[in-house]
């Protein structure tokens, strides 16, 4: 009999708050597309899933709905409008 090995734990609960990440989610049955991002720096970390801010709001994404996530660069400067 071979011992049973725990499950691996995903690379999100590694993550620190303010780092800027990515996570994919599958939307509500019924919608026209399957999936949506949430980009934005991370606010709170835990066994539960993630919170992280796009423009407007925070958004909690539950870990049994997390599909994928990644790391990315900082967003880059804004450039002044021309006039």
């Amino acid at each position: 009999m071979s011992p049973i090995e725990p499950a691996p734990v995903p690379a999100w609960r590694a993550w620190t708050p303010g780092v800027r990440v990515v996570v994919r989610r599958p939307l509500p049955a019924g919608d026209a597309r399957r999936w949506t991002d949430v980009l934005g720096a991370l606010v709170a970390v835990d066994d539960e899933g993630v919170s992280v801010p796009p423009r407007h709001g925070t958004v909690r994404v539950p870990a049994d709905e997390i599909a994928l996530t990644k790391i990315v660069p900082p967003a880059p400067p804004r450039r002044p409008r021309a006039r």
